[in-house]
């Protein structure tokens, strides 16, 4: 096939066709338009879509609205399985003048006539070639009336990661169909993080010269295989027959039971769709098996095309043959040719075919070539067809931007007992949902996982729990696991005098989560590194990525950089950098008082003394004689007063609201200010302190002392990356001696001033290192974990197993065992205590700062008050400046004056103002009364 497909490629990849041809001409509406029709008469697809197209003919010639009195005659070939054959009759097609063919229906056939569909220019509508790569880019004349199965492979990975597997097994057919529909599947799988692990192609069982029986023992050597391989999700994307083989050999061997899932495409539901009735063996060996079927929406052209259905097979004689989705779309594909037929023709499309000289120059031989012809209104016709919108048996009928069918979708199937259950549908605007499609499309459309849903299954062995996905390969192979070949701190992981057997806290952790697993898993350790030194832990891990070791255990810390290339445990022990210095005893001085409090402390204290005293001064000053005075004498009041309340001593009685109030605050601080100093103070000269020129990882950064780290850890490159810290300050120390001795020798004699290092290491090192320290709190925080390849589902279960560890208690045990090993006390003895710094009374002071100003503002209001009540303003001169600075004189002096005085004052003012006031009245009465006396003494008698 392959060979007379070069051939005639050959014959018409020559270039443009010449214009200089004979022309056939037929009117604008002819009377008849002839199409071809190729596919395999005797497949499942094949007789359904045999009716459905005979049907189309026969509904569109009895409806003179469609063609305008226009007859569509349709030529039928059938290509046998053969590609041969196939491409031979796509070739005679092409000598009958048909304006567009239907099929073909196989996917390599598709791809060789439509080399010859391109340069003759002649559509072929393909009811049932699903293949990805028939791209309209390369094949600009076939036009695709069904789904892609790039959308069929986008439904497989959406229900693989709705379920949480990782690694599936691909079976399928070994040519254009199913190599690229798998291809598909791979891309799809990939932007879910998923993968297919193996792949495994089977020859078509209809090729030349390969029996049925030839084809099962193929399956059966491929089906051995996959049975040996971890995972147990496996997608079957072959032909109908090929298929039922593949699952019958399956449930020979075991395959369809308790774990495994099946999952077939759409060629599987259309074998149980189109046949009447199936063997018990054929449904036996197909049980719990999900399937996908393009999903047609329901409509009246639906309901009566498939009431019409079994009318349709009895007048052929086919009564017994059951409906597919395969054979709605051949029907609807007549229509849709028949209507841009129509549509050709009312645009003045003429049906013109034309001769290419170069062929006729050829030679055409026994092909024929020569009789070969154009069909000059090939693209006009192509343009009509992809404007096609309209209703179909299948749903709505129009294609998008990149020439698919819209609104693709399936119905996800699983196969129960005799028949089939809906568990769902799957379409490309909301993924998968319970909910049918065209519901979907009135609503925005929601991909989220949360609304990604289906009914439950029941899965193969009749399970209702979803299966896991993978077992532990039996294939005979141990599990090779990388282990660091330590030379310090051994106690975490250790290979004993160069033998196989492996020790250690986390052996012994990782051996405990592995028997709690539901499987056994053989492995074997393989230690990595010198054993001189300590191995790099990051190329430890990296070795993973290289196919070396399947996992890495020991003490792996959890960082950034090795996240990104394998995945980890859950922790099974914390961990995080640490600094350890030395530490020096602080004898008592004479100064030991002062410590208690930072430099800062002391001053700000200091002055809020001050400013407390002088807020009470002034509150109280006009009240209480206590506060008043000569100026030397009030200021003494003021420090004294202050300084005083520091013990509670102060002698000076407060009168005013207001200063009752300041002093109670203030008192309260302090109360808090006196014991937080005397309990420090007792610490300091009861506890024997310890200090460090290191007081965190602050202060190691700013120094330039060096500082040490573990040879392997990632404590290295987190300091000069992370930190900033020059590669020339780090020193590299292999065993926990080196550390003692580096640091009692001190950065002034070649050693180090701290070493960095991670907790786990730390504790063991002070275990019997007293006199060292650690500095400060952990300033990263990780953990360690086993690594294993990306998306293992081992790292998962082992995740679990090791939470169970740590709930049980046996997680702890094993700690103690391995790590509780301190033998030095450090009960008489501690750090240097803080000092008290400012930022932990500042909540405090500002208290006391607001309440003095609030006081201060009261206070200030009412004198105010006061005085523009009891001093006149005086009279308006021409001299404002000089009369604002008396005015404010005044009240400076006014402020100064004892309340008292300035009450009895404004009283007395108040008495003159009422005697001054009773005399004019009586001065009054009296001219009253001699006026009186006068008027009398005037009138007549």
């Amino acid at each position: 096939m392959k060979i007379v497909g070069f051939l005639v490629l050959l014959v018409l990849s020559w270039g443009v066709f010449s214009n200089a041809a004979i022309s056939r001409n037929v009117s604008s509406r002819p009377p008849v338009v002839n199409i071809g029709a190729i596919f395999t008469f005797n497949s499942v697809i094949g007789r359904v879509a045999k009716v459905a197209i005979e049907a189309a003919v026969e509904d569109i010639n009895s409806n003179s609205s469609v063609l305008g009195g226009t007859k569509l005659v349709v030529s039928m070939q059938d290509s046998d399985f053969s590609g041969l054959v196939g491409i031979m009759e796509a070739l005679q097609f092409m000598a009958t003048d048909v304006v567009a063919i239907v099929g073909p229906q196989a996917d390599v056939l598709a791809h060789v006539i439509s080399h010859v569909a391109n340069e003759l220019q002649v559509p072929l509508l393909s009811f049932a070639a699903t293949d990805p790569t028939l791209s309209s880019l390369q094949y600009p004349f076939f036009v695709r009336t069904t789904q892609s199965d790039l959308f069929q492979m986008s439904a497989v990975a959406d229900l693989v990661d709705y379920y949480n597997w990782k690694n599936v097994i691909a079976i399928y057919v070994d040519d254009d169909h199913g190599r690229n529909g798998i291809a598909a599947l791979g891309d799809k799988l990939a932007e879910k993080r998923c993968k297919i692990s193996y792949k495994a192609g089977i020859s078509p069982i209809y090729k030349a010269g390969i029996s049925p029986q030839l084809g099962r023992d193929e399956v059966m050597n491929i089906l051995v295989q996959v049975a040996l391989m971890e995972s147990r999700i496996i997608v079957v994307h072959t032909y109908l027959n090929t298929g039922l083989v593949v699952l019958s050999v399956a449930q020979h061997l075991g395959m369809m039971g308790n774990g495994y899932v099946w999952i077939a495409t759409d060629w599987l539901s259309t074998v149980v769709d189109s046949s009447p009735s199936l063997s018990m063996d054929t449904i036996s060996s197909m049980q719990g098996v999900i399937t996908l079927r393009q999903h047609t929406a329901d409509s009246k052209l639906k309901s009566d095309f498939v009431s019409r259905w079994s009318q349709l097979t009895r007048k052929r004689r086919a009564r017994f043959l059951k409906l597919n989705t395969y054979g709605l779309y051949a029907y609807d594909t007549v229509w849709m040719l028949a209507h841009a037929i129509n549509a050709f023709l009312s645009d003045g499309g003429t049906i013109s075919f034309s001769n290419d000289s170069r062929l006729q120059a050829a030679g055409g031989g026994t092909l024929n070539l020569e009789a070969m012809t154009i069909f000059d209104g090939g693209n006009l016709l192509l343009k009509e067809i992809y404007q096609t919108n309209r209703m179909g048996v299948t749903g709505l009928l129009q294609f998008d931007a990149d020439r698919f069918l819209v609104r693709p979708a399936y119905d996800i199937i699983n196969v129960v007992g005799t028949g089939i259950r809906n568990i769902g549908y799957w379409s490309n605007y909301s993924g998968l949902s319970i909910i049918p499609p065209e519901t979907l499309y009135l609503k925005p459309p929601n991909r989220s996982s949360s609304n990604q849903q289906l009914l439950s299954v029941i899965w193969p062995g009749d399970a209702t729990t979803r299966p896991r996905g993978w077992v532990f390969p039996n294939n005979g192979k141990e599990l090779r696991i990388g282990i660091p070949n330590r030379v310090s701190y051994r106690a975490f992981v250790s290979q004993v005098n160069n033998s196989n057997t492996v020790r250690g806290f986390c052996i012994d952790v990782f051996t405990a989560a592995l028997n709690l697993l539901p499987y056994a898993v053989p492995y074997r350790f393989i230690p990595f590194g010198d054993g001189k030194n300590n191995p790099s832990y990051t190329e430890l891990v990296t070795l993973i990525t290289k196919d070396v070791f399947d996992a890495v255990v020991g003490d792996i810390a959890i960082v950034t950089n090795r996240t990104k290339i394998v995945d980890f445990t859950q922790p099974f022990i914390e961990s995080g950098l640490v600094i350890v210095a030395p530490m020096k005893r602080i004898n008592s001085s004479a100064w030991a008082f002062l410590r208690p409090f930072t430099l800062e402390m002391w001053g700000v204290t200091a002055v809020f003394f001050l400013i407390v005293g002088t807020v009470v001064w002034i509150l109280e000053h006009r009240l209480n004689d206590e506060f008043r005075g000569p100026p030397k004498r009030q200021v003494v009041t003021i420090l004294w007063f202050s300084f005083s309340t520091m013990f509670f001593a102060h002698r000076e009685n407060t009168v005013s609201t207001l200063g009752r109030m300041v002093l109670l605050i203030w008192l309260f601080v302090v109360l808090i200010i006196q014991s937080s100093y005397t309990a420090s103070l007792t610490s300091i000269l009861t506890v024997q302190q310890l200090s460090s020129p290191i007081s965190g990882i602050d202060s190691l950064i700013k120094s330039d002392v060096p500082v040490g780290f573990q040879v392997g850890s990632f404590a290295e490159n987190y300091l000069h990356e992370e930190l900033g810290i020059a590669k020339s300050r780090l020193v590299s120390l292999g065993r926990r001696e080196d550390y003692a001795k580096a640091l009692e020798k001190g950065p002034k004699n070649g050693g180090v001033a701290a070493v960095v290092d991670e907790l786990p290491y730390v504790q063991l090192f002070l275990s019997r290192q007293c006199k060292y320290k650690i500095i400060g709190q952990e300033f990263t925080k990780s953990g360690w974990g086993f690594a294993f390849p990306r998306d293992s589902p081992l790292a998962v279960d082992l995740s679990t197993a090791i939470l169970q560890l740590s709930e049980n208690g046996d997680l702890q045990r094993i700690h103690d065992k391995w790590l509780s090993r301190t033998t030095c006390s450090s009960d008489s003895t501690e750090l240097e205590s803080n000092q008290l710094h400012l930022k932990s009374f500042v909540g405090l002071y500002f208290l006391c700062g607001l309440v003095c100003f609030i006081a201060l503002l009261v206070y200030f209001v009412l004198v105010v008050c006061q005085f523009s009540r009891d001093v006149p303003d005086e009279p308006v001169s021409s001299d404002q400046g000089s009369s604002r600075s008396r005015r404010l004189q005044k009240f400076f002096t006014f402020a100064d004056e004892k309340e008292e005085t300035v009450k009895s004052r404004s009283k007395r003012r108040q008495m003159e103002q009422s005697s001054r006031g009773s005399t004019n009245t009586e001065t009054r009465h009296m001219e009253k009364t001699d006026s009186s006396n006068s008027n009398l003494s005037l009138s007549p008698h």
